[in-house]
């Protein structure tokens, strides 16, 4: 299997839902810091050619040492940027060139299955665009400023995103570029392709993809990575 993916982990954030002096990317879960969950995820993979873990630049000099009981040869540090969107681009921005695949995948995800990872990478392949994501099964609704319901939202076509997300490298590029010139800001890189026209298709993902935001969170996560996938 030729090594053609390239992965950028988002790990520049502040982490100021959760509060405290250690970044939220630097703490425990299941056994070891969360950003390395991802790399050592990523780096299982014989198609993963480099990981770039985008830090704050307050640690982009001293960065912690388990950062490094991973393949080295294999990793890269970059510097996050003011938005999450200047961050990845900073991450592009170190990738090798003649990787064909991109991967971004938010280091707040840690316990993502390698068969997500397989799903949206074979996407990617195939010239597709493509992001873990799992529909909606909650009654949806919409409220007004005083939190009275105006409407309940039909949830049939609606999907919880997630990462990673995966791209052929050219398509990832050309929508950063075109964002830049444009002026567009977007939370994920999937919207940045919607808004330019560059169709996105989902593939199943997984409830131990989820997202540590606040502290409660920690608990959670901690014991989903007890159980077996």
């Amino acid at each position: 299997m030729s090594a053609d993916v390239g992965v950028v982990i988002v790990a520049a954030g502040t982490g100021s839902r959760v509060g405290g002096s250690e970044l939220k990317q630097f703490r425990w879960i299941g056994g070891k810091p969360m950003l390395l969950h991802s790399v050592q995820l990523f780096q299982s993979r014989p198609d993963v050619a480099m990981v770039v873990c985008v830090v704050p630049r307050s640690v982009i000099g001293d960065p912690p040492p388990w950062l490094f009981q991973s393949d080295t040869e294999r990793l890269l540090l970059s510097v996050g940027g003011a938005t999450r969107q200047d961050s990845v681009s900073n991450g592009l921005d170190d990738l090798p060139a003649d990787l064909g695949v991109i991967l971004v995948h938010d280091a707040a995800r840690p316990l993502v299955p390698d068969s997500v990872v397989s799903r949206v990478i074979t996407e990617a392949r195939s010239g597709r665009s493509a992001i873990a994501a799992l529909p909606v099964v909650d009654t949806l609704k919409e409220v007004d400023a005083e939190g009275r319901i105006v409407r309940t939202v039909p949830r049939e076509r609606l999907w919880r995103a997630q990462t990673p997300q995966a791209f052929p490298r050219n398509i990832l590029l050309r929508a950063h570029a075109e964002a830049r010139a444009r002026g567009l800001k977007a939370t994920d890189d999937a919207a940045l392709c919607e808004a330019l026209g560059i169709p996105v298709v989902v593939v199943k993902g997984s409830e131990r993809a989820m997202k540590v935001t606040e502290e409660a969170d920690f608990a959670r996560a901690d014991a989903l990575s007890q159980l077996s996938e």
